[in-house]
């Protein structure tokens, strides 16, 4: 058995094997191929790749919030980690998460709400302009989706791939509808890795 020790190596040769298995993809523009193809590598799922859904526009919106050193909120720790902090670094961007802060926990227990959903109430300003990155929690979706409607938020791209049985799909549904950039999986297929190498693709990309 030959294993490959390398991790650009593996990365390439991992790159190279998705564009074998799915060659339908070189047919679409190069941006959102790269996105796509990142998210078959993180998930080890080819079958991944048809359930990426872009809207017009959004892959241009997420990369000029970067150039101009944005925000990116997002609902846990999870997808704040698992971002690529030397090219946040290299375009002046920063990362947020306010899910454990003590005026969120606080404020969850006294509305009897997800901390999540705290966490975007307190959060959508520092992504004004810039990136809203949810990966686990519909109910942060469902409540950015809600400050959006009422002009309390204005990200420039909407990453939501929350993950589960009850919300989830709902949740995205609306993203869909809700008339902001977005990129999502629809269905109750997601997860905080995915969402973070959604961002990381535009981060590479930028």
């Amino acid at each position: 058995m030959d294993i490959v020790w390398d991790p650009r190596e593996i990365e390439k040769k991992s790159m190279a094997i998705i564009e074998e298995l799915l060659p339908e993809l070189a047919l679409l523009p190069t941006e959102e191929r790269e996105i796509i193809k990142r998210v078959v590598h993180t998930t080890g799922d080819p079958g991944c790749a048809g359930m990426v859904k872009i809207s017009p526009g959004a892959v241009e919106a997420g990369i000029n919030a970067i150039r101009n050193g944005c925000g990116i909120l997002t609902d846990v720790n999870m997808v704040r980690t698992g971002l690529i902090a030397r090219r946040m670094e290299e375009f002046g961007v920063t990362a947020h998460c306010l899910i454990s802060d003590p005026e969120v926990v606080e404020q969850s227990r006294r509305e009897g709400s997800t901390r999540a959903m705290a966490a975007i109430k307190k959060g959508a300003s520092l992504a004004q302009d810039g990136i809203v990155a949810i990966g686990n929690a519909p109910t942060a979706l469902f409540t950015l989706i809600t400050m959006i409607d009422r002009g309390e938020a204005r990200p420039a791209l909407v990453v939501g791939t929350p993950v589960g049985f009850v919300g989830a799909a709902e949740s995205k549904e609306v993203l869909i509808q809700a008339g902001v950039p977005y990129i999502t999986l629809p269905g109750t297929r997601g997860g905080s890795t995915i969402a973070a190498t959604i961002v990381n693709a535009l981060l590479l990309l930028a």
